[in-house]
């Protein structure tokens, strides 16, 4: 990401002048997250590019996906989320206390992150083949199916306790503003999965069991990546003398509320789940189109939006501390303008090339027609709710800083019925592609009430970004219609060659608009492209 297309340009008597060296401090540590993410995005696409080819979207891969899905879901609640909603901002209280302290502080909650990890790996163990049966009902219909789904489960749950702990020393690693290790650590769970797959391809006469060791290697890897790191920056392991600490008290009240966010949003995932496993319902390989379609969406995701809330959590959690709420809300603004700016033209892209994206990224071997139509359909409903999820990770972030982790969770809740009561209403006509629809709506409401409330908190946030979202709609909605008549009257014999030139072509046709609509991140990239500054 360019520095220079993430520099604000304010406009006379927009808002009061950002802080310009904390928002470039902010974009280097987003530039390198990116790049982080956008590497392990690329690698993720050679692993699903791999994944399909052997897989398709038959038996084996809905068990393979149903299996991985379920110690994820966990991971979100005593992971990577416990870790921005409660973690990260509390580290960032005790950061300037003594240092012996502080490390002392970090190894009771190490401990503790162990402690529970191991107890929710036990229990998952144990109970697969309930939870199983719970998540994914469709499967009783064919017991081959079940039975591997519960056994791959049982293989895969303890990669719970190594993605856990590593999100935990990435949270710490986050608080010393130490984000490069972070960025790449999950490249190394793409190269596992894709080395144990080309191996187990060759030398298993039942490869997924292949597939779900590899996860296992990849989460170990990702773990042990992390030590150097948090060595140079003075962590050593000791065994605190007792587990109790005002500090783990404050993240336990804080975690609490996320926990039952997560959960919320799990739960999401287990409808969405639910109702894909029903095949007679929704057709064959319904829950394939939709890990397919998901990770098309996580791409940009990815690399914006995550990257950029894994930034922000740590300055607005400062900024916070000091109570400088003006500083959130221009921040904030700035974040959500970037957001809007790159999600946009992506959204109309994806609707109008679905089908020959899904084609010419997975079409081949076990992955033929039947799923590209269907993954297709399913990628095409997702991607109407794509600016919103990308700007609910934005404004989460913003309320874990001021530590509020009960209002995205009632949210949350709202936009869980919205949710359920869709995808039942909307997977009998539209199949899979009303599960996907469901996801996007509910998304948008999610989007939309909590930037009512932090409008409402901050003041000023409307404002400063209604009149900029219109002019970036507009120019978006330009560049769909000169992509749809490319597509419809440019022929280039190469489906492949095709995409990419009439792809990079979509974002040369926005970059034009935007300038004619006076978008500040268009003028930065074109002063930069014209004098290189």
């Amino acid at each position: 990401m360019s520095n220079d297309k993430l520099s604000p340009e304010p406009s006379p008597g927009a808002r009061p002048a950002p802080d310009h060296d904390s928002h470039r401090s902010l974009i280097r540590s987003t530039s390198i997250l990116s790049l982080g993410t956008l590497s392990s995005r690329i690698l993720g696409f050679l692993r699903d590019i791999v994944l399909a080819r052997l897989l398709g979207t038959g038996l084996r891969a809905d068990a393979f996906f149903v299996a991985l899905k379920i110690p994820n879901l966990f991971r979100d609640m005593v992971g990577e989320g416990a870790t921005n909603a409660a973690v990260v901002p509390v580290l960032a209280e005790y950061h300037h206390k003594e240092r012996e302290q502080f490390w002392n502080f970090v190894n009771i909650v190490l401990s503790l992150a162990l402690m529970i990890l191991s107890l929710i790996t036990l229990a998952g163990v144990l109970g697969a083949p309930l939870i199983v049966r719970v998540i994914a009902p469709g499967f009783l219909a064919d017991p081959v199916k079940l039975d591997l789904t519960i056994r791959l489960t049982k293989v895969m749950f303890p990669y719970l306790i190594l993605i856990g702990l590593t999100s935990y020393s990435m949270g710490i690693l986050y608080t010393f503003r130490s984000f490069l290790v972070p960025a790449f650590t999950p490249c190394l769970l793409n190269i596992a999965i894709i080395t144990s797959a080309l191996l187990a391809s060759r030398s298993m006469a039942e490869p997924v069991y292949g597939l779900a060791v590899g996860v296992l290697i990849g989460g170990v890897l990702q773990l042990v990546f992390q030590i150097p790191a948090m060595t140079r920056i003075g962590f050593r392991w000791r065994p605190p003398a007792s587990l109790r600490h005002p500090g783990a008290t404050k993240i336990g009240r804080l975690l609490v509320p996320r926990m039952i966010g997560s959960g919320v949003y799990q739960m999401t995932v287990l409808i969405d789940t639910f109702c894909a496993s029903l095949a007679t319902i929704v057709g064959a390989g319904g829950i394939s189109a939709i890990y397919y379609a998901n990770r098309i969406i996580q791409f940009p995701m990815g690399i914006f939006s995550v990257a950029m809330a894994s930034a922000l959590l740590p300055s607005l959690s400062a900024m916070a501390n000091k109570k400088d709420h003006e500083g959130i809300k221009n921040t904030l603004i700035f974040f959500l303008e970037n957001i809007f700016f790159v999600m946009f033209p992506t959204t109309i892209m994806l609707l109008f090339l679905s089908e020959p994206i899904i084609r010419v990224l997975f079409e081949r071997g076990e992955f033929g027609g039947y799923s590209t139509r269907i993954t297709a359909w399913a990628l095409t409903c997702y991607s109407i709710g794509l600016f919103s999820f990308g700007g609910i990770k934005i404004l989460v972030t913003a309320f874990h800083s001021l530590q509020d982790t009960k209002t995205p969770v009632k949210v949350a809740g709202i936009c869980l019925a919205i949710n359920a009561v869709l995808n039942f209403v909307l997977m009998h006509p539209l199949k899979v592609g009303g599960i996907a629809l469901a996801s996007a709506v509910a998304g948008t409401v999610d989007f939309l009430v909590l930037f009512a409330i932090m409008n409402s908190r901050l003041g000023g946030l409307r404002a400063g970004l209604l009149t900029y979202s219109v002019r970036v709609a507009m120019a978006s909605l330009l560049t769909g219609g000169m992509l749809h008549w490319c597509w419809q009257n440019i022929v280039i014999p190469n489906e492949f060659l095709k995409l990419i030139l009439l792809g990079s072509a979509g974002y040369v046709f926005y970059g034009m608009f935007s300038l004619a609509f006076g978008i500040n991140q268009a003028k930065r990239i074109w002063n930069y492209i014209k004098y290189g500054s």
